[in-house]
Order: structure tokens, then C-alpha cells, then sequence
């Protein structure tokens, strides 16, 4: 009798694992629309984000990615960091950015690092920002850069990661004009810090929606205050300003997902007329 409970046992947990493995294949392809704090124009910024890819625990391919994306046509890309944290897979890499470069965003690609990209050594850690460069990223690490659409200024501002103690808002914020801006940064909890720092929209990630969720991801405490207040996924508001956590392409650990799923995102975000 208790053979047979050990194989049932057994078998009810394969097939769990299994089915945890199987929702890393399921990428959820995620559109949000942002409205204007201020009076709309008939502009707006057209944003494809990518985060946490995780390239030692990814579960689409290149090729899958491409054909998911193959129809937008987005003005920016934006790539909120984690990519890897082994040396052996900047390699892998180089497909996954020659689908992006191909998509020919209208006004660039931008990308920020997360903690894990900041476990390599600093000779491997230069190969990868050297390898995103090579690949038409623009890097952003507490710095910004501007574009204008009609004549009205974005500034897209990359804020290092929060988690590893690498944010420096002021130097961020240095060389911002007047304008809207969009804050790229891998740990959603720098917006506690932002007081006194304007945005108009802000992408992170970090979290992976809690990866496994028992119902809660209660094992994410450890991670900030956000975290502890379950805001690890989705659309949220600081301040009166909106800030989205992506889900993630990828995973840590172990390659599953419980109550979570990875995702790609789209994001509208209307241009204010006047200059902030």
C-alpha cells in the first residue's frame, strides 16, 4: 500500500512539474494603452518591452520570438535587463538581438542591466554591453537620451538597477530637457525613491510576477517594499504616475512557472501637447 502511494505521489508531482514547465511556453502577448497626465496631442509613443530573458532558463527560441513580434512596428524598443549571468551564454544572445535589430525600431533600441547581468565578471560584463552596442542598443546605465516626435521631446532615461545599489537619479536626470519621459530600470522599487523626479511612464520588471505563486509569491518578501505589498506584476500608479512590472520572457532557478506566466508587451503612451 504504501508502494503505491509513493508511485501515485511520484506521478502527481511529474505531472505537476511538467505542467510548470509547459506555462514557461505559454508567452502571453500583453497591450496597454497610457493616457496623457496632461492635454493629449494626436501623438504618441509606441514601446515593444522586453524583460528579464533569463537566456540559461528561456523557453522560446529565437525563431519563435520573431514570428510573435514580426508584425509591430513599434517606435522604440525598450529591454529592461537580466539577459544572463554566465558567461557562457552571451553567445546565445546574438540571435535574440539580431530578431530585435531586424524589427528597425523607428527611433532605437534602449536597454538597462538588472542584478543578474551585474553577477559577471567586469571582462564579461563589457562583452555584453559591448555585444548590445554591436547589436544598435543604445545602453543606458544612469543616463538618457532624447528624441523628439513632431517636434515634441521624449527623453528616455535608463536608471541602473535599483536592487544592487546602482540607481543615481540625479545623474540620470542630469542632461533631461523639459519633455515627457520614459524611465527604463530593472527593479520597479526605485519609484519609492522618485520623489521629486518626474515621469510620465516608467518600465521594469525584476520580479517575474512572482515565477511560482503558492497562491502568493510569498518568497519574493525579501525583495523591497513593492514586493512585500504583492506589486510584482502589471499597470500600477506612484505618485499619480503610471509604472509597469513586466512578467518576464525567462526564468531563474529552476525552469517553471506556478500562477505566472512570461510575456511580451506592447505600450501606447500618448505625448503631452505642452512640455513638462
Amino acid at each position: 500500500m504504501t508502494y503505491i502511494l509513493i508511485i501515485l505521489f511520484l506521478a502527481a508531482f511529474s505531472f505537476l512539474v511538467y505542467k510548470a514547465y509547459t506555462n514557461t511556453k505559454d508567452i502571453q502577448i500583453n497591450k496597454i494603452k497610457i493616457n496623457s497626465k496632461q492635454a493629449l496631442s494626436n501623438q504618441s509613443l509606441s514601446i515593444l518591452h522586453l524583460s528579464d530573458m533569463h537566456l540559461e532558463n528561456i523557453s522560446i527560441t529565437p525563431e519563435e520570438l520573431a514570428q510573435k513580434i514580426k508584425h509591430e512596428t513599434p517606435d522604440i524598443i525598450a529591454l529592461t535587463g537580466d539577459f544572463l549571468d554566465r558567461r557562457r551564454t552571451i553567445p546565445k544572445l546574438v540571435p535574440y538581438l539580431q530578431v530585435i535589430q531586424e524589427l528597425k525600431p523607428k527611433f532605437g533600441t534602449y536597454a538597462v542591466f538588472g542584478n543578474h547581468d551585474y553577477v559577471l565578471k567586469e571582462k564579461d560584463f563589457t562583452k555584453l554591453k559591448d555585444l548590445l552596442v554591436q547589436y544598435d542598443c543604445h545602453v543606458l546605465q544612469n543616463s538618457s537620451e532624447t528624441i523628439k516626435i513632431n517636434n515634441q521631446v521624449i527623453n528616455i532615461i535608463g536608471i541602473d538597477d535599483y536592487s544592487t545599489k546602482r540607481s543615481d537619479l540625479k545623474l540620470a536626470y542630469k542632461n533631461v530637457s523639459a519633455g515627457s519621459n520614459i524611465i527604463l530600470t530593472h527593479d520597479p522599487t526605485v519609484v519609492l525613491e522618485m520623489e521629486g523626479y518626474t515621469f510620465d511612464y516608467l518600465l521594469a520588471g525584476h520580479f517575474h510576477g512572482g515565477q511560482i505563486c503558492y497562491p502568493k509569491a510569498y518568497h519574493l518578501a525579501k525583495m523591497g517594499k513593492l514586493a512585500r505589498k504583492n506589486i510584482i506584476k502589471g499597470l500600477h500608479m506612484h505618485n499619480n504616475s503610471p509604472f509597469y512590472i513586466s512578467e518576464g520572457l525567462g526564468q531563474t532557478g529552476f525552469n517553471i512557472r506556478i500562477g505566472s506566466r512570461p510575456e511580451i508587451t506592447l505600450h501606447n503612451v500618448a505625448i503631452s501637447e505642452e512640455s513638462a
